[in-house]
């Protein structure tokens, strides 16, 4: 016979189980913000975040990791809630976006690879030029722009065929 009592009374004080999720959520937040960025693929950090979270906070609801279904469900509020806290703040503040989703970072410009960026993303130039060879460029003198996006893909803009770096320059253009 089931214990009801045991099922849906928390075991856990909400107040422990308030803090132990904020600060699980936030400190892999930062970690995966910091760290992790390029390794999170086309997922947002935040998105692989919840979902793993979640999982792991909702099975152990489930599965008796807590004694009580409430203190699972509870830890599943609390980090949807700090999800959606960090989206909104996002949201309405431009220089919490900047925290919260970083921007793109360039990693070639005119040609020309900007080493301390590559550097600080731990990017070798062999990962740098098999990306380009992905996306059909042989030569860094065709690459206008390389760009790491906030979700860790990259982005190449080509420059016009025929139109290279010294072309450019001879009309005032940048150089």
């Amino acid at each position: 016979m089931a214990d009801w009592q045991e099922v849906f009374v928390p075991d856990t004080p909400l107040l422990e189980i308030v803090v132990r999720g904020s600060v699980m959520y936030l400190a892999l937040f930062t970690l995966l913000r910091v760290i992790l960025k390029r390794e999170s693929g086309t997922t947002g950090v935040t998105d692989l975040l919840v979902i793993v979270l979640l999982a792991d906070a909702a099975q152990n609801g489930m599965s008796g990791g807590y004694d009580s279904v409430t203190d699972g469900v509870l830890l599943v509020g609390v980090i949807i809630g700090w999800s959606y806290l960090l989206n909104a703040v996002a949201y309405r503040w431009q220089a919490a976006a900047r925290l919260i989703r970083p921007g793109s970072l360039v990693l070639v410009r005119d040609g020309q690879v900007v080493r301390g960026n590559m550097r600080r993303e731990l990017i070798t130039n062999e990962e740098l030029h098999t990306l380009l060879r992905e996306q059909g460029v042989v030569d860094l003198d065709q690459v206008r722009e390389v760009r790491m996006e906030a979700d860790g893909r990259f982005s190449v803009t080509t420059r016009t065929p025929g139109r290279l770096r010294n072309d450019r320059d001879e009309r005032g253009g940048l150089g």
